[in-house]
């Protein structure tokens, strides 16, 4: 797993990834312990934000990699 890591672009897409999860696994838990907490207009409102938030962030790192002089 090391050598996947070695580059700052794969250290960051992992980042990316674990930030996902992160999120997903918060609003399961959250479903499940307080079913009622959240309306749709919310739900729709925090997970639109939050994929446009991630979208951002791996344009950015696509940015990088083409200063960087990867393809892509």
């Amino acid at each position: 797993m090391r050598e996947r890591l070695e580059s700052d672009i794969a250290f960051y897409y992992a980042v990316g990834v674990f930030i996902i999860a992160v999120f997903v696994v918060g609003m399961a838990a959250f479903a499940v312990f307080n079913p009622g907490g959240v309306g749709t207009v919310e739900l729709v409102g925090l997970s639109g934000g939050f994929f446009l938030f991630m979208f951002v962030y791996f344009i950015a790192i696509s940015i990088q990699r083409l200063e960087d002089g990867d393809s892509i």
